[in-house]
């Protein structure tokens, strides 16, 4: 069973509060403030195995992501927790990479998104994890699909940006994550449920 996960689910990364100067709530949707403090959302409890459905849009030149498994022993989410990206491509400079490129496991994987998603117009989004195993999902299409135990993930990341980060992509449970990178974001109907 899906369980909703609306203001009170969340709070800010590595704080206790809900982080009204950098996200808003009105109903069901949670938006970035694009000129606020760049705080992460975190999510109060913690998952392991889980599928997670939200809806998401960002303006032109839109940045965010979805992380999982997010530690906050670390200044920073990413530092931990592995990320969805979700960007306006065609007007990001992250756009322009396809490691970084809307769908990816950020900086390790491309996805296969074949058309960009519209600026300013909701797309549904799904991202499984069960075990090591992890699907991305955008607009009914499965994206991308991979395994945190791959030795040749598990290589790319000890080459990577992240290889100064013993806990990224190896933590059997942890928070989700809702990056604000500086610009507009919004996501709604955001639903969890847990997988035993």
């Amino acid at each position: 069973m899906f369980e909703p996960l609306h203001a009170e689910a969340w709070r800010a990364y590595r704080g206790s509060e809900f982080p009204s100067a950098s996200w808003t709530c009105d109903g069901d949707v949670i938006r970035a403030i694009p000129d606020g403090p760049r705080i992460d959302l975190i999510t109060r409890e913690r998952y392991g195995d889980f599928i997670l459905q939200f809806e998401w849009c960002l303006p032109e030149g839109g940045n965010s992501g979805v992380l999982y498994r997010v530690s906050e022993d670390y200044e920073e989410a990413w530092q931990s927790g592995p990320e969805m990206q979700l960007v306006d491509d065609p007007r990001h400079p992250e756009g322009s990479s396809q490691k970084t490129g809307c769908g990816a496991l950020h900086d390790l994987l491309p996805c296969s998104l074949m058309e960009p998603i519209p600026p300013n117009m909701y797309a549904g989004a799904k991202l499984v994890v069960r075990g090591t195993r992890v699907e991305h999902w955008i607009a009914n299409q499965q994206v991308l699909a991979y395994d945190l135990g791959d030795p040749v993930l598990r290589r790319h990341i000890a080459e990577s940006r992240f290889k100064d980060c013993p806990a990224f992509g190896a933590l059997p449970e942890g928070h989700i994550v809702l990056r604000h990178q500086g610009t507009g974001a919004s996501f709604r109907n955001l639903r969890i449920r847990r997988l035993d």
